[in-house]
């Protein structure tokens, strides 16, 4: 009996024929990036900012994902805490141009605001990209990333990334970093969480009280 179960273990692990067999391969999460752009006098960065993310040497890691995942947030719609943006339009966050020049970014207003994707139906999620503005050095406050099926928000409600150290924007104290703006982006791992529905915070910058978005990419796959 006991050489049996091992036998069922064995092939679980390793496949029948010696070969590891994997539930779901996974690929290298591959994104385009736009050019590197700094323009204009760089704003102190580490000032007052005290759970900032130290520089890292050499490129992103890369993430993996499983074959066949996505952008599924290209060309959906967008709705926001702001029914008309100070700058630019809500459908410029999902319409695949990263650029940091003037006319590629969404501009809200001061204090805590947030812009809504309606991935259209639910999906497996499992990577969140977000540029808010890399045409200068600068660092959001409070970014926080949620997932839901619900379009309110008020159920079912999983935060997968929360920079907000102190609770300032009142959804709760996360443990991630905050992070310097580069052409690169953030990218968020998601472990295959299924909603419709992909909201994002920020509460000003560290050059204005000001809220920015270029793009957000929702890497997954449908179900």
């Amino acid at each position: 009996m006991k050489t049996f179960i091992a036998l069922i273990l064995c092939a679980a692990i390793f496949g029948f024929g010696g070969v590891k067999v994997q539930a779901d391969d996974k690929v290298p999460l591959e994104i385009d990036l736009p050019p590197p752009l700094f323009v204009g006098t760089p704003v102190p960065s580490g000032v007052d900012i005290p759970h900032l993310e130290p520089p890292r040497d050499g490129p992103r890691p890369p993430i993996n994902v499983p074959e066949g995942t996505r952008n599924l947030a290209l060309g959906k719609p967008v709705t926001s805490s702001e029914e008309w943006p100070i700058i630019g339009e809500l459908e410029y966050i999902t319409d695949g141009d990263k650029y940091g020049d003037a006319g590629y970014y969404v501009e809200l207003g001061p204090g805590k605001q947030w812009v809504q994707i309606d991935l259209e139906k639910e999906a497996e999620i499992h990577a969140v990209a977000v540029w808010h503005f890399h045409a200068q050095e600068r660092i959001y406050h409070d970014v926080i990333v949620q997932l839901s099926n619900d379009p309110e928000f008020n159920e079912d409600v999983k935060t997968v990334f929360n920079n907000d150290h102190d609770n300032s924007s009142g959804l709760g104290v996360g443990d991630d970093p905050a992070y310097i703006e580069t052409y690169e982006g953030r990218l968020i791992p998601v472990d295959g969480i299924e909603a419709r529905y992909v909201r994002l915070y920020s509460n000003g910058n560290s050059a204005n009280d000001m809220n920015h978005y270029i793009e957000v990419e929702v890497y997954g796959l449908p179900k």
